[in-house]
């Protein structure tokens, strides 16, 4: 399997970043894209790195917020066939702690390619998306301010459009989670997988016992980790102290997972 890093708050290859997530996955004569960032910004990087969108079976939209279905029309417009796959609740309206929206371009819905998800939804023999809402809480660390509109009423964001894509492939799991808001460690005591790919939404967590806690549990599980994005670049050096299986993507990176 090999990842290509396409859009990502950091580069260390000269190309453009943002904040916000996107991967090209190369596996078994498929072609997954994960995430699309913000903007069309992933695109142009797909370009420069040698990427074809337009060869992509499908496209999986890890949670609704705009940093990672930002660029979801540019996809549309480079490929012809491919549906995207998301939750039945990425669509529910999002707004961060200041209260400015954050959620997803109503428009999406127009392109006739969404695919909504829940439960356990395989989408090949070794590709399978799972909602997680039977997932047991170790750790709280609350909603960090996110929060959801559901009726009249803005609640804490129980992230309820989360979902989470395990592939198969030799005789190994490897789990990608966008931003893992639901909480890092309840995600890898649930899915227990061999590599972990993805954010950790710890960038808000100071460098200090609290954080040092989180990376001691982590380091508890014999995996891999590949972070970026939402983890932090000062809180990923810091862990990297007691996680020596951790490793952090930009844009442009490749991972070849074997």
């Amino acid at each position: 399997m090999k990842i290509t890093v396409l859009a990502e708050n950091t580069s260390r290859r000269g190309l453009p970043c943002e904040h916000g997530l996107s991967l090209y996955i190369e596996l078994d004569g498929k072609t997954i894209l994960f995430d699309t960032g913000q903007s069309g910004l992933f695109a142009d990087n797909a370009r420069l790195l040698g990427a074809d969108l337009a060869k992509v079976d499908f496209a999986v939209l890890s949670h609704g917020h705009y940093d990672h279905g930002g660029g979801l029309m540019r996809f549309f417009e480079l490929n012809d066939t491919a549906p995207v796959y998301m939750s039945e609740y990425a669509f529910e309206p999002h707004f961060n702690s200041q209260g400015k929206y954050i959620g997803l371009d109503s428009a999406i819905l127009d392109s006739g390619r969404v695919v909504f998800t829940h439960g356990e939804t395989p989408l090949t023999d070794n590709v399978t998306l799972y909602s997680g809402e039977d997932m047991p809480k170790i750790t709280d660390s609350g909603s960090a301010g996110l929060c959801t509109r559901r009726g009249q009423c803005l609640v804490s964001d129980d992230f309820r459009h989360e979902h989470y894509m395990i592939i198969e492939e030799g005789g190994r799991r490897v789990l990608f989670s966008g931003c893992s808001h639901r909480g890092i460690v309840n995600i890898m005591n649930f899915f227990e997988p061999d590599v972990m790919v993805g954010g950790f939404h710890l960038s808000g967590v100071d460098t200090g016992d609290a954080l040092a806690e989180y990376a001691q549990m982590l380091a508890g599980y014999p995996a891999e980790y590949y972070t970026c994005h939402c983890t932090g670049v000062e809180q990923y050096i810091f862990m990297k102290n007691y996680i020596g299986s951790l490793g952090y993507i930009s844009t442009g990176d490749t991972a070849e997972i074997r």
